[in-house]
């Protein structure tokens, strides 16, 4: 896969843990918002490993 598109599926997977983290929260579900948040710290990191040096990182 390219790195635009290794970049695209984690700013996806990020925004999929957002949605989740903020289901738990309005729902009182402490096991969904963990999950959210461990799937956006895998997303963030995805993210940064695939930028090019010296490029911003989220």
């Amino acid at each position: 896969m390219s790195k635009a598109g290794k970049v695209f599926r984690a700013g996806i997977r990020r925004l999929a843990g957002m949605r989740k983290k903020s289901d738990g929260i309005a729902l009182g579900d402490e096991k969904l918002k963990k999950e959210g948040e461990r799937e956006q710290e895998s997303a963030r990191q995805a993210w940064n490993q695939s930028r090019p040096p010296g490029r911003p990182t989220r």
